[in-house]
């Protein structure tokens, strides 16, 4: 599954350890057991990740990164494998330069990396047994910090901030009870008035979930969300979804998923819309996200749908 990532922030790469740096800060997570893919000289910048496949569905993986990479017109790609040398890793590697040569896209290179030492088997001079590296106080990590990135040690901890806690949980249905459903133009104002700062109160958050459960209140808090707001609105409505209660936590995640992605951050928005659809496996917001974030469409493209 790709997760597309298109952040505000340039990162000049020049070596191999400045890739391994660039990776996880514009994936937000250290990637494991993972196939990364940079992009280059397309109609929008966008970078993916997929999961390291087993062998029968080597082909499908090497497709999903390729589908979109066509459809962006990318003119150059750049992968970077991350797991130990093997026989599915060989495969990976050969299919990958075969398919996106054959669809005239140029791959710089494919890199490796694993238990600390990177490798690439097409570079002269490298040797075999790899080269050391470390990217912990690389620049591009010092970039990220005081951009505000967060990198996670892991996808499993950025999945975990999305994670309900527990006590926050308990205070919002303590005043969910009697609670009345926040009408659109609250919530509208409600969004606008938290957006530059702090958060919900308990009994904001109540009469808000109730309020978005139904589809005026969803659509004015969608509506609120636009490209030049969205990196608030994931502040916003991260807090939302760890505060929800798993019978509403559907419509908060849903728009952390299109926030999410309008603000470049394709990891977290994957978190984001898995965590809605575990809650309402038909939700409609949370589909038309996935949709986009599985075929890399640029958040530019959500401007034409307001617009029509």
């Amino acid at each position: 599954m790709t997760s597309p990532s298109s952040r505000n922030l340039t990162l000049s790469a020049s070596t191999p350890e400045d890739i391994l740096a660039a990776v996880p800060v514009v994936l937000s997570f250290e990637p494991e057991h993972s196939v990364v893919m940079l992009t280059f000289g397309g109609i929008d910048t966008f970078h993916a990740r997929v999961d390291l496949p087993p062998p029968r569905l080597v082909d499908d993986a090497v497709e999903s990164l390729l589908e979109p990479a066509r459809a962006l017109r990318v003119a150059q790609v750049l992968f970077v494998v991350y797991a130990d040398d093997g026989p599915t890793v060989r495969t990976m590697s050969q299919r990958l330069r075969r398919a996106f040569e054959r669809a005239g896209i140029d791959v710089l290179e494919l890199l490796r990396a694993y238990d600390g030492r990177w490798f690439a088997p097409h570079l002269r001079g490298v040797p075999r047994e790899g080269v050391p590296y470390d990217v912990e106080d690389h620049r591009f990590r010092a970039q990220a910090v005081v951009q505000g990135i967060v990198v996670h040690r892991s996808r499993a901890d950025l999945e975990a901030v999305l994670q309900p806690r527990a006590e926050a949980v308990a205070e919002v249905e303590r005043v969910l009870v009697g609670a009345a459903p926040s009408p659109p133009g609250e919530i509208a104002d409600l969004v606008a008035c938290r957006l530059d700062g702090g958060r919900f109160t308990d009994a904001e958050l109540a009469r808000l979930l109730l309020g978005l459960a139904e589809w005026p209140g969803e659509e004015a808090a969608r509506a609120a969300i636009t490209r030049g707001s969205a990196t608030r609105h994931v502040r916003l409505w991260t807090d939302a979804v760890q505060r929800a209660p798993d019978a509403l936590v559907a419509e908060p995640a849903a728009l952390l998923g299109l926030a999410a992605w309008l603000a470049g951050q394709g990891a977290l928005s994957w978190c984001a819309v898995q965590r809605c659809l575990d809650a309402e496996p038909d939700h409609r917001l949370a589909h038309l996200v996935a949709h986009a974030l599985s075929r890399a469409v640029p958040p530019s493209a959500w401007e034409l749908v307001e617009a029509g």
